[in-house]
C-alpha cells in the first residue's frame, strides 16, 4: 500500500481527526543518546496547513522531545488506526518549541483548549508525509480519555507545576537543555 503525499489532503485530515492517540519520536545527535517515543492523547493535535501541524505539549516527567527539538529539530509523528481500516500515517519533519511568553504563544495556543499543565506548543514543519498498511496492528476499541493527568495538574496548581518542572524538565536523560522556563 504505502504512498507519499505532497500535503495533508481531506482524506488524511479525516484519518487524523478520527485518531485518539498519536506518537512522537525524536532522538539526540549523539550516537549513544536515548531515542524517545511518546504517546500523546486528549484534544491536543491540530493541522495548521497542508504541511504544518502542531500539538499542545502537556507536563510530563521528562523533557526529551523538547530537548531533542532544541538540539536538532528532527521529529516524526505517527498515527496508527486501531479502529476501522488498517493504516499508519507518519509525518516527518523539523519541529520547534513555543513556550508561554514567546512571541507566537498567543496565536498558537488559541488553536487548543485551555488545559492544566501546558508546557508548550510543538510546531512541526512537515517535510515528508507517508502512509503504510498497518495490517499487523491489532484492533482496539476506544472507550474514553484518561482524566488523571489533567486532574493531577489541577491539584498541583501553578506553583506546584513550576516546582515539578524545575525538578523534572530542566534537562533530558542525556543532559541536554530542556525547558528554559523550568530553570527560572
Amino acid at each position: 500500500m504505502g504512498k507519499v503525499f505532497a500535503g495533508l489532503d481531506d482524506d488524511l485530515l479525516g484519518f487524523i481527526a478520527r485518531q485518539h492517540v498519536f506518537f512522537v519520536a525524536t532522538a539526540p545527535l549523539a550516537a549513544d543518546g536515548h531515542v524517545n517515543l511518546s504517546p500523546k492523547g486528549l484534544d491536543t493535535f491540530r493541522v495548521l496547513g497542508p504541511t504544518v501541524v502542531a500539538y499542545l505539549d502537556l507536563i510530563g516527567s521528562g523533557v526529551e522531545t523538547i530537548a531533542h527539538l532544541r538540539e536538532n529539530g528532527r521529529v516524526t509523528v505517527m498515527f496508527c488506526a486501531f479502529e476501522g481500516r488498517p493504516r499508519i500515517l507518519r509525518l516527518y519533519g523539523r519541529g520547534r518549541v513555543v513556550e508561554p511568553g514567546d512571541a507566537e504563544w498567543v496565536t498558537l495556543s488559541a488553536h487548543f483548549p485551555e488545559l492544566p499543565g501546558v508546557r508548550s506548543v510543538i510546531v512541526l514543519e512537515v517535510e515528508r508525509i507517508a502512509d503504510s498498511c498497518g495490517y499487523a496492528v491489532p484492533r482496539y476499541e476506544y472507550v474514553g480519555d484518561r482524566p488523571q493527568l489533567l486532574e493531577w495538574a489541577e491539584k498541583k496548581g501553578d506553583d506546584g507545576l513550576r516546582k515539578y518542572q524545575a525538578q523534572k524538565n530542566r534537562t533530558s536523560l542525556d543532559g541536554l537543555p530542556g525547558l528554559p522556563s523550568a530553570a527560572e
